[in-house]
């Protein structure tokens, strides 16, 4: 692959070691499983149970956090929606540099246009991308509201809130969904792991 820009043409290097080559060091597949949907669903809380109960099998993970991406990498972008595709892009081509080195790699993000995700799926085989759509309801988000985020919108505090004042257009065909039967976060861990055994990703 190759692209030319204003100072000259640049061509893609080829490696050595290969994703394949790593992924077979550490016993398992790579893979992203990204998940999605509205603020205070539970994403970075689910994520963080899958994490650790893969952890605790010994495989090589690594978790991208939303809000911990904004105090870093995307700390330049704000919430409008350039900025949110442009997010989502930034953690989309990292997550795929992470999956070239034989992670999963775990991303919880609100990313609430399909079309961004569906440009991080393309990113990476067939079968390497696992979306799971916490799909708690809005009114249990609004109750729970941790960062106050949903009383600062109804104050007028936030314009484009997602859910609130800015649309999200749920997954139409995750791998997996959590969160419509008020499931713990330990549980829909446990399920999600076994799917991915399902999938091939762990052996």
């Amino acid at each position: 692959m190759s692209r030319s820009t204003g100072g000259g043409k640049i061509v893609e290097q080829t490696l050595a070691v290969t994703r394949t080559h790593r992924s077979a060091l550490k016993g398992h597949r790579p893979c992203i499983v990204w998940f999605t949907g509205l603020p205070a669903s539970g994403k970075s809380t689910l994520a963080n149970a899958l994490d650790t109960a893969l952890n605790a099998r010994g495989v090589h993970t690594v978790l991208l956090d939303g809000d911990n991406l904004r105090l870093g990498l995307n700390c330049d972008l704000g919430f409008s929606p350039q900025d949110r595709a442009e997010n989502i892009r930034r953690v989309g081509e990292v997550a795929r540099l992470m999956a070239d080195a034989g992670l999963i790699v775990l991303c919880a993000f609100v990313s609430p246009q399909a079309t961004q995700r569906a440009i991080v799926r393309a990113l990476v085989g067939a079968g390497e991308f696992f979306e799971v759509h916490v799909d708690t309801p809005l009114e249990e988000c609004r109750r729970r509201d941790p960062k106050g985020l949903y009383a600062r919108a109804a104050a007028g505090q936030i314009a484009d809130l997602t859910g609130v004042g800015q649309g999200y257009e749920p997954p139409p065909a995750p791998e997996f969904v959590a969160g419509r039967r008020g499931e713990s976060a330990a549980e829909s861990a446990r399920a999600i792991l076994d799917a991915l055994y399902r999938r091939g990703v762990l052996v």
